[in-house]
């Protein structure tokens, strides 16, 4: 059975407003759901670990949330899979298809990242308005017809980063813009690399989002991306960056993404 039947069959024939993918450590969004079906990887066709009884990479979750968020007909997906799991840069195609078969026409992206400016510090906001694909690889790779040429002009949606200021505004929230690179990871960058990063006009660093991104657009949904800013890169502080330390920060950011996600979700 597809995952579209399967969710179907779980959750109902309510098309979605929105699918909205979590980041290292920001599960917890996935409790502002009223009416909600939890739905395991493991038994989605094309998602990540389907079949799998191996653990997510840790702070991720491996469920498929269905459900309400306010008026609004929402999927959460509480973990992703990332490049540097198995070297799959459209890892996520299937289950952001899925997401879009099933109506979802705007596609809301989360993430953990280092911060490569003092105007963002740890525990603050930073909405993407573009991105740097410094891992170099593209998940329209292998994609056979014209949809694999995307356009990636204003990827991050204009619209839909004018209302998050409002909103953010609205409930005291500083939200930061600037510019992501993605880098592969799993290892964090060098000091030289940081340097690098900052001097090609990068604000913040990270292991995702940018192929959802480009999958995301060549479906059609309008993206919108922030990251909760968990460290300062390499060099720029005393700090000792880990997973584990991401882990421990993310929920700075998570408070504050649990209250303008939902409202940016009622405004769609």
């Amino acid at each position: 059975m597809s995952a579209v039947e399967t969710i179907r069959q779980r959750a109902g024939d309510t098309p979605l407003d929105a699918a909205i993918v979590l980041g290292s450590g920001l599960s917890a969004l996935a409790d502002a759901l009223t009416d909600r079906v939890a739905i395991p990887y493991a038994e989605l066709e094309g998602f990540p670990g389907h079949g799998s009884t191996g653990e997510a990479v840790s702070g991720h979750g491996r469920d498929l949330m269905i459900g309400n968020m306010g008026e609004k007909r929402v999927a959460i997906l509480t973990g992703r899979e990332h490049y540097y799991e198995h070297g799959n840069a459209a890892a996520m195609r299937p289950a952001l298809e899925a997401m879009a078969e099933l109506g979802a026409r705007s596609l809301l992206l989360t993430n953990s990242a280092g911060s490569l400016t003092t105007r963002i510090t740890p525990g603050n906001l930073m909405m993407l308005n573009d991105h740097i694909n410094y891992a170099g690889m593209n998940p329209l790779i292998g994609e056979p017809t014209d949809r694999r040429f995307v356009n990636m002009v204003d990827c991050y949606d204009p619209g839909l980063r004018a209302k998050a200021h409002e909103i953010a505004k609205a409930l005291d929230i500083e939200l930061n813009e600037g510019v992501y690179l993605w880098y592969s990871g799993p290892s964090f960058e060098t000091v030289a690399e940081i340097k690098m990063a900052i001097t090609l006009g990068a604000d913040a660093v990270g292991m995702s989002t940018a192929p959802e991104v480009i999958i995301g657009r060549m479906l059609g949904l309008k993206v919108w991306a922030c990251s909760a800013i968990t460290n300062m890169g390499a060099g720029l502080s005393a700090e000792n960056i880990s997973h584990a330390h991401t882990k421990a920060m993310a929920p700075l950011g998570a408070e504050k993404l649990q209250r303008l996600i939902p409202a940016l979700v009622e405004a769609l």
